[in-house]
This record gives structure tokens, sequence and C-alpha cells, in this order.
């Protein structure tokens, strides 16, 4: 096969999170006189960093955030995270018959991510490869991260595979020249979504992570 790599995204892709997460952002940007919905940010913001999603308000609103907006945010979050936050179905599965190794590369923070990961099991299956956008000067849709995960992992660019639920993700993944996997079985993603995904050039769109192994089979070979 010729993938040396295997890189996941966390939100949508390993947990269930995106629902929250965008009802999570929307009361807080509302509540400080940026009215929006959790489905307004969905198709806006899902798969960037909250840097980036901070900017584009503010340059709107004509007026910086609340320099606490990012600890509101989170602490709205992660109560949530704490409640209600699942791994995403079969996940765990999908991993146990995975060969290569694998990391993470997400949008979110390293602290959000030890309490996701934490709370559904899957911390201990990557850490430490485990890798943020605050470590890199562009997140999605910008190939940095990826390209920063790869090279932590020494692993060159064109023998890793992204798996991805978000179009910025997908456009990050083809930017830094690796093949992606869209995935759209999170219980964020409506119909029509996994369209999305391919239209953005995800190589192979799938919606059960019980296919994922067998996909990187698959799409391994037809890339040798």
């Amino acid at each position: 096969m010729n993938f040396d790599l295997i890189i996941f995204d966390c939100d949508g892709v390993l947990v269930d999170s995106e629902v929250i997460s965008c009802r999570a952002h929307a009361e807080t940007l509302t509540r400080h006189g940026y009215p929006i919905t959790s489905e307004q940010v969905f198709h806006r913001f899902l798969g960037r960093s909250t840097k980036q999603a901070n900017s584009e308000v503010e340059a709107e609103l004509g007026r910086p955030l609340p320099d606490d907006f990012h600890l509101q945010l989170q602490d709205t979050l992660y109560r949530t995270f704490e409640a209600d936050l699942e791994a995403v179905p079969h996940i765990h599965e999908a991993l146990d018959a995975i060969t290569q190794p694998v990391c993470v590369a997400s949008s979110g923070s390293h602290q959000r991510m030890q309490i996701s990961l934490g709370r559904t099991r899957l911390y201990g299956r990557f850490a430490p490869n485990i890798f943020s956008a605050s470590q890199v000067d562009n997140g999605k849709p910008a190939p940095d991260l990826f390209l920063f995960a790869a090279k932590q992992m020494n692993v060159a660019p064109v023998r890793c595979l992204v798996i991805e639920d978000s179009v910025a993700g997908i456009a990050a993944a083809v930017a830094a020249n690796m093949p992606v996997l869209g995935f759209h079985g999170g219980s964020h993603c409506r119909e029509g979504y996994g369209k999305r995904l391919y239209g953005a050039g995800a190589a192979v769109i799938f919606d059960d992570m019980r296919q994922l192994p067998e996909l990187i089979v698959r799409l391994g070979r037809a890339t040798e």
C-alpha cells in the first residue's frame, strides 16, 4: 500500500461534536451582539479555527470581541462535551483494523482535544501525535497543518492519507498534495453533504467508519 500515515481530523471524524460545537459557538456569539444560528455557524465556520472565525466576526462588527470571549466559548463547549459528547460510531473498531501509523490534525486547540478525545477514550490511541492549528501560521483551508503533521511524523506528504469531514479540511488536504477521504456520517451531515465533500476534492466519500479500513487498502492500491 502507498500510505505510510493516516491523518485524522478530530471534530466530526473521531468525535461526533460538530452539532454541539456549532450550537455553543452560535449561542456565545449571539450573546455578544452578533446574532447567528447554529446552522449559519455550520456553513460559515465548520472546519476552520476559532481565530479565523473571530477575525471575520470582528471585521463585520467593527469592534473586537471581549478579551475573554474564547474562555466563555470554551466553558460553554466543554460543559456540554462532558455531558453529551460521544465518539463517532465504530471509530474504535476502524482504528483496531488500521495497520499504518495514525495522528490527529485538528483546527481545535490541544485543550479541546484532550477533553473530547479523553471523554471518548480516543486520546491514548493517538497521543502524543496530536497536532493543532495553534501550532501553525494558517489554519485550514491552508495546507499548513497537514504539512506540519507530516513533517512531525517524518512522512512525505504524498504518502499521507487524510480523513476529513469539512470542505475546508478537504481543501487543506488537496493543497497539501495529500489524498483525502470525505466522511459524512456525523450527526451534523445533512442530505447531500457528501457531494459537497466530493466536489471539494475528496477522492472517495463514505458515511460508516466500518468502511474505512477497506477504503484505505483500496485507495492505496489504486494510487500505486
